[in-house]
């Protein structure tokens, strides 16, 4: 029997939504008809992405525009919705880090959101300490050994900051030959290519991807330097987040090891 949806028929009559929600999988989000319904945890944010997403325009990529409501309003009653992108989530390693790269492209004149300087939360807080921006033990059992072993091997990163996606390896579909679809966006403010090294590192521990594959993309700036830092966001976050189990250690443990290698 399907779950019973939480999207209030206010919020899908505020939008223009026909037909009854239907959980869409890996995540909180709910499909009615041709929109996605998202629950908002950062209003902030939601707006500037709002906007932003609204706007931006990438060759070659599909985007999950956002959708005003009636009132012209981006959130009602907590709920924020966006166009349905067809697809699936495949193992498409280089492809997704094409993405990662042309949206870096297509953000780099953005200035820095507000709302980063208020930003809570784990992922938040492990790319701090990726970075040595905090100092914050990492649980050793959690992911911190390795940790320790690699942060010693950071050096400065010469490359100019920019808006960029931090956790794109979850949000590209892809449909037969279409272009990818971007169905999230997760804004940090970090070097240009950070943003394919996260993905790079996700390949690694959870998609099947190689030292090859790390080398293939080595082309890129910095490329050394800013997958460690990847990875040491992963291991923090992988520490800070009490969900974290067994397997998704076990995946950046193997990542670590090829990371290291490139070092």
């Amino acid at each position: 029997m399907p779950s019973r949806s939480p999207v209030p028929q206010r919020v899908l009559n505020a939008f223009g939504a026909q037909g009854v929600p239907e959980r869409i999988p890996g995540g909180p989000a709910w499909r009615c008809g041709r929109l996605v319904f998202k629950p908002v945890t950062d209003k902030a944010r939601t707006v500037w992405l709002a906007n932003v997403l609204g706007r931006l325009v990438v060759p070659d990529l599909r985007i999950a525009r956002p959708v005003r409501a009636t009132d012209g309003r981006w959130i009602v009653g907590g709920w924020a919705a966006g166009r349905y992108l067809e697809g699936q989530r495949e193992h498409r390693h280089d492809e997704t880090m094409l993405a990662a790269l042309k949206l870096a492209q297509a953000t780099a004149k953005l200035p820095r959101p507000d709302f980063f300087s208020r930003r809570q939360g784990t992922d938040a807080l492990a790319d701090r300490i990726a970075w040595g921006e905090a100092d914050v033990p990492v649980e050793e059992r959690k992911g911190g050994r390795w940790f320790e072993v690699l942060a010693v091997a950071r050096r400065p990163v010469r490359l100019p900051d920019q808006v960029v996606p931090g956790d794109l390896f979850g949000a590209v579909l892809f449909d037969g030959p279409s272009p990818p679809g971007i169905v999230d966006f997760e804004p940090y403010y970090r070097p240009a290519e950070w943003g394919a090294a996260v993905v790079a590192v996700d390949a690694v521990a959870w998609g099947g991807a190689d030292l090859e594959f790390l080398r293939r993309w080595s082309h890129l700036p910095e490329w050394s330097q800013l997958l460690l830092r990847a990875l040491l966001f992963r291991l923090a976050g992988n520490a800070l987040d009490p969900r974290a189990t067994a397997s998704s250690l076990d995946g950046l443990r193997a990542a670590a090891a090829w990371v290291s290698e490139l070092l």
